[in-house]
């Protein structure tokens, strides 16, 4: 080894010892008749002194240092006079006796420091030197340590990690697959595997019983901040299990990663069926670390001769409490807030809980007082309590509502990162009606179990069947989600069928997988945890780009090495590709 330690291990312990150590020149100070440099490695920083009356030579090569240089320097560990306790470091410095100049560096683009100066755009071109920086390489080593805790947890169980395929058969498994052309078969692509669903499924035919994969998937999708086209899941699949297997199997594993890695005692896991999920909150993936529950007002509001209300199929609103005393400009903020496009509401009507008792609302003029304290009964508001209120259609006007919800989560400071609110959500539908294709689809996937009870319902109500499907979700984000699968030929050729696939269409796209039902298919299930977005959940992150070696950008372009790029006409050629641009 080129070094006897690392940059961040020497304490006061050592004093007197000959180190050797190697490293980035962090920053440079000179006064006068001495230098300090601050080297810096993966471990951490140590300050080096360089003392003109000592050794003026040395003392001279060490101001010629560059940010970024990459040094070998030798010397004795002593105690600082100027100690440093945000340092780990911080009680000592090298006093060095050697300095050698392993790979000079040009002057960075951005500073390599917590707190940089390079925008997104950046430090994504330049990635390997944004990695150099604490908070991302503290994201990959977080990263890592909650994939081994995975491994422990699941290995301990018996579960066995097995590989898949990258290049599979394009399926319609949802969002578009990226596809690649072979060679050796002209006019023929496989697809990169957008999660390794019958891949899993068939090693539970196989008798492996209980597999794990930390796995690469692939969607060509739209991105925003909890997507990339490439990303990562911790996918697993047991046999011979019901729901309640799954369940309790895989809330141990997510519990066990937040006492190993957060040291995070993260209780029990509350249920809640997704019609509740959606009437409470009007989300199938409700935050949690706060109440803030959906009040509907059908009852007490129709009829009083405001056509808002009036014409709405329901009027619904929340309590934000303690916010009573907000401006009218704040309301009108929060009016243009639901007004965007992206959410679709025409209007916001309020409500004040007063101190002296009285409650004043923005409709007055329709409703008296008699009717207001009912709304005030309904919320259960106290003095200083706030109403918002939407009408419209039932999904619409949900999903407005969850939008303000947690727009007033963040105004009122209730969305806490460092704190962990869990939620199974359970028992979602297992079709949705797709009104431009006018046909329905897998809310999950084509190979997700209805109720048993409901299959009947199948041919008769396909809308209110349900599935027997689960997602956990943390702090209003989907991180994992699941099912019992079909793992009978007639029942998964039936699913087909409702979601209009012809007999030859489905032999021709999932015959491998109905074949093998017909060979000792044994009931199984499984879950798969999206990784990215676990793993910024854990670091207090709104983006997984940050828990990611080598993200893509928002067009899904890695600005780094600049791809995707055009190919040469000869490989085109060998493909038997034409493009049509």
């Amino acid at each position: 080894m080129l070094r006897t330690v690392t940059c961040g291990a020497l304490s006061l312990q050592n004093l007197g010892e000959s180190v050797t150590l190697c490293g980035w020149v962090q920053k440079s100070r000179d006064l006068g008749g001495m230098t300090f440099i601050d080297i810096r490695d993966r471990y951490g920083i140590t300050q080096l002194v360089f003392n003109m009356d000592d050794n003026r030579e040395l003392c001279e090569a060490a101001r010629l240092l560059g940010r970024e240089y990459v040094i070998k320097t030798t010397g004795t560990v002593v105690e600082r006079s100027n100690k440093n306790p945000k340092m780990s470091t911080g009680d000592i410095e090298i006093k060095v006796s050697a300095l050698e100049i392993l790979n000079v560096a040009k002057l960075p683009p951005f500073m390599i420091d917590d707190e940089t100066d390079g925008g997104d755009e950046l430090r994504m071109k330049y990635r390997y030197l944004d990695l150099r920086r604490n908070p991302v390489r503290n994201n990959l080593v977080l990263r890592h340590k909650m994939a081994q805790s995975v491994r422990r947890y699941l290995d301990a169980l018996d579960f066995i990690e097995v590989e898949t395929p990258v290049l599979i058969k394009s399926t319609p498994e949802g969002a578009r697959d990226f596809v690649v052309p072979s060679r050796m078969n002209a006019g023929e692509f496989y697809a990169l595997p957008q999660s390794p669903q019958t891949f899993k499924q068939l090693l539970m035919v196989s008798g492996f019983d209980r597999y794990f994969q930390i796995v690469k998937c692939f969607r060509d999708e739209d991105l925003r901040a909890d997507r990339q086209p490439e990303f990562t899941q911790i996918d697993c699949e047991m046999s011979f299990i019901e729901q309640e297997d799954i369940l309790n199997t895989f809330e141990g594993l997510i519990r066990t990663l937040f006492k190993e890695v957060r040291n995070y005692d993260l209780p029990e896991v509350p249920r809640m069926q997704y019609a509740d999920a959606m009437r409470l909150y009007g989300s199938d993936k409700p935050d949690t670390r706060f109440a803030m529950e959906f009040v509907e007002l059908n009852d007490l509001v129709k009829g009083k001769g405001f056509p808002v209300f009036d014409n709405a199929e329901l009027v619904v609103g929340i309590n934000a409490k303690g916010a009573a005393s907000y401006t009218r400009k704040q309301l009108d903020e929060l009016t243009d807030f639901i007004k965007r496009p992206q959410i679709g509401a025409t209007g916001l009507i309020y409500a004040r809980h007063n101190d002296d008792e009285t409650i004043k609302s923005s409709v007055d003029k329709f409703f008296n007082e008699e009717d207001l304290k009912q709304w005030s009964e309904a919320f259960k508001t106290e003095k200083g309590d706030l109403l918002l209120i939407l009408a419209g259609s039932t999904d619409k006007v949900r999903k407005q509502l969850n939008e303000l919800r947690l727009e007033m989560g963040n105004r009122l400071g209730l969305r806490d990162k460092n704190l962990f609110s869990a939620l199974w959500v359970l028992d979602f539908p297992l079709l949705e009606w797709d009104e431009e294709t006018e046909r329905y689809h897998a809310m999950h996937h084509p190979f997700t179990s209805p109720k048993p009870e409901d299959i009947a319902l199948l041919d008769t109500d396909p809308k209110n069947v349900r599935a027997n499907a689960y997602d956990m979700v943390i702090n209003g984000t989907e991180i994992g989600g699941g099912s019992i699968r079909i793992h009978d030929r007639e029942l998964q050729a039936l699913m087909f069928k409702h979601l209009g696939f012809s007999a030859e269409e489905a032999q021709k796209q999932f015959g491998f997988l109905m074949d093998a039902f017909e060979f000792g298919a044994p009931p199984h299930g499984g879950i798969a945890f999206g990784f990215d977005r676990l793993t910024s959940i854990f670091a207090g992150l709104d983006s997984i780009r940050d828990v990611i070696a080598f993200p893509k950008n928002n067009s899904g372009r890695d600005v780094m090495i600049d791809s995707p790029s055009t190919i040469d006409d000869k490989q085109l050629k060998e493909l038997k590709i034409k493009t049509d641009l």
